[in-house]
């Protein structure tokens, strides 16, 4: 195909997809079920991690929890188990390989690396990572926090494209980018932009996302059009943009300082 052919399939391609998002905004969006589907969360023990796994109970999916903390995801375990949810729980540092692929053996799956290859050969499943909004928008004094999340947000849009390129359709990805949660990991966080966000209502959110088959969820859903000012606006504009907002805490628990 000649490069003019090309181009005019582009155009094509183009005006398809908005006339298709035009007509989805009148459409009901279809919701997948989650009812005994098997599904791993790491970190189960605490924070978004517990939450997420007491809304999957509520769906009836089967559930294999995993976090550092014995206690915390015993617990967890115990919460899923009286809302009907068939559990299993591990106690898994997920910073240790061997660890990972240990548990792995015990339920037949693992995480990320070890779990794709089972999902490739079903064309089936769905990997959701949870980031930050601190992936996209940088924030000062977090320097290992927002590249730690940068890398986050890369891996999940890198994993969507190589599955798509392999024409593996089946398996669905998420990504997770919250504002400043009340989960205690930042001191005082404060933004004239809007509110410190509570856990449940980002697990909301997450799970919208997961049964509508959302790419990049973000928490509040205005992030998107942060996100699409920072690559249209000049510096000067932004940099005085960012003034205006006051974002401000009193430190990140935990964090050492760059300084």
């Amino acid at each position: 195909m000649n490069l003019f052919l090309e181009l005019l399939l582009f155009l094509a391609t183009l005006l398809y997809s908005y006339l298709e998002a035009f007509v989805k905004l009148f459409v009901p969006v279809r919701r997948k079920s989650l009812s005994g589907e098997l599904v791993l969360i790491t970190g189960a023990g605490h924070g978004v991690g517990r939450a997420t796994a007491l809304e999957f109970a509520k769906r009836q999916s089967r559930l294999v929890l995993w976090d550092i903390n014995k206690h915390g995801v015993e617990e967890t375990a115990a919460e899923c188990q009286k809302l009907g949810a068939t559990v299993q729980s591990f106690v898994v540092d997920c910073s240790k390989r061997e660890e990972i692929y240990s548990a792995a053996d015990k339920v037949g799956y693992a995480t990320t690396r070890a779990f794709l290859p089972v999902m490739m050969n079903n064309n089936y499943g769905h990997i959701v990572t949870v980031a930050s909004a601190a992936g996209h928008f940088v924030t000062p004094f977090m320097v290992v926090y927002c590249s730690s999340k940068f890398a986050a947000v890369g891996f999940h849009k890198a994993l969507t494209e190589e599955l798509s390129a392999l024409g593996k359709d089946g398996i669905k990805t998420t990504c997770l980018c919250p504002v400043f949660i009340n989960t205690g990991f930042v001191k005082n966080p404060s933004t004239r932009l809007g509110k410190i966000l509570e856990i449940e209502e980002v697990v909301q959110a997450l799970m919208e996302g997961i049964v509508t088959n959302q790419k990049m969820v973000f928490v509040p859903s205005n992030q998107s059009i942060a996100l699409l000012l920072e690559r249209v606006f000049p510096e000067r504009a932004l940099n005085l943009l960012k003034k205006m907002s006051e974002v401000k805490f009193d430190a990140v628990i935990g964090q050492r300082s760059t300084q």
